[in-house]
């Protein structure tokens, strides 16, 4: 895997000019290429000699308490190869630090321009079903995204998905973004899909408020698989209000529900408890607000301080084990739109019962966290 991704790296970069340029093309055409990067990098410690860095409890008296790793190190191609098409291929080189099956390849899409209003998208691509789907991670304002964006991603409905959108926005009183996808729902780089069935997801973005850039999103998904029917449904809500000439507060909130058809398929048919996957449903709810001071002194251009607050229950249909997690943070941001970052925070996670020698144990790990964009 690795040689294939040196080969494509040494491919794309013969064939760009000084100017972001590819020549030669049949056409006469000059197809703009640009490349931009994310390197992540962190430091873990956890505040229980007994719970290793990914919250793991041991008994043994072996967990590895304190970590450096490289959390992402992103290099994105975007090729306008015409005034309404566009492709975009972004890689993951930090996943080769583990087993590298099934990841590296993040994005992998084209779009194309159908008018000012309407697009279409193919590929590999996060489909638009929350608030967290309509930005990169490096400029969320917390230390990574939460845990339902992490629970509704594996069964199918975030993350990175293989299949086809159509998006767009109007302009007016009340601007609306939305966008309809279809996706094989199980998840990136998968030779084909499980089976037959497919994810219909919809998220519809409303500008109720200019100044204070509120906006309501509303997101609502179909799907099968396994000849089960499912669904998930989402809505949030996001504002900035000004405190002063130089402080401002962002506060956004987000709640969904859904089938956690992943924990009902990865049951033994014996010890499903009823014989549907409406039994297995899932839902979450969280609000993070993030103050702001835009400082702009010398390279250092502002400094915030968030807490994000959430609550998670993968299966609370059940006597499942509710998870709240809380996220404070302080960061400082040099140049601008993030393009260097120190962050500094810690993870803390309570579980209504802790289950030994599992992930489901509270703990809390501290991280200092810094990134650059190439």
């Amino acid at each position: 895997m690795k040689k294939y991704i040196l080969l494509i790296l040494i491919t794309m970069s013969g064939a760009i000019k000084a100017t972001g340029q590819i020549v030669g093309l049949t056409d006469s055409t000059k197809a703009k290429i640009s490349i931009k990067g994310l390197f992540q990098a962190r430091y873990l410690f956890s505040a229980h000699k007994n719970i290793d860095v990914n919250g793991m409890q041991h008994t043994d008296g072996k967990a590895v308490d304190n970590d450096f790793n490289i959390k992402r190190a992103r290099l994105q191609f975007t090729s306008d190869i015409s005034d309404r098409t566009q492709v975009v291929l972004l890689l993951n080189l930090a996943d080769f630090e583990s087993n590298p099956a099934n990841k590296v390849l993040e994005n992998a899409y084209i779009t194309y321009r159908l008018s000012p209003y309407a697009n279409v998208k193919m590929g590999q691509f996060r489909p638009a079903f929350g608030l967290e789907d309509m930005y990169p991670v490096d400029i969320i304002t917390s230390l990574d995204y939460s845990n339902q964006y992490t629970a509704f991603g594996n069964n199918g409905w975030e993350s990175f998905q293989i299949g086809a959108s159509f998006y767009g926005a109007t302009h007016g009183p009340i601007p609306v973004k939305y966008e309809f996808s279809v996706v094989n729902g199980n998840n990136r780089n998968q030779l084909m899909d499980a089976d037959n069935g497919k994810h219909f997801s919809s998220r519809v973005e409303l500008g109720l408020q200019k100044s204070l850039q509120i906006k309501l999103g509303l997101n609502g998904g179909l799907g099968n698989v396994s000849g089960n029917n499912i669904y998930a449904t989402g809505v949030d809500l996001s504002g900035i209000i000004p405190l002063a000439k130089k402080w401002s507060i962002k506060i956004e909130t987000e709640a969904k529900q859904g089938n956690n058809q992943v924990s009902y398929l990865a049951l033994d048919s014996a010890k499903r408890i009823g014989k549907s996957v409406d039994q297995y449903q899932m839902r979450g709810i969280y609000v993070l607000p993030n103050l702001r001071y835009a400082i702009n002194y010398h390279r250092l251009s502002s400094l915030e301080v968030s807490c994000r607050y959430e609550y998670f229950d993968a299966d609370f249909k059940h006597a499942g084990n509710p998870r709240q997690t809380f996220t404070p943070m302080v960061s400082a941001e040099f140049l601008k739109s993030y393009n260097a970052r120190i962050q500094l925070g810690v993870n803390i996670d309570h579980y209504k019962k802790n289950i030994p020698v599992t992930t489901q144990y509270s703990n809390s790990i501290f991280v200092l966290q810094v990134q650059s964009r190439l």
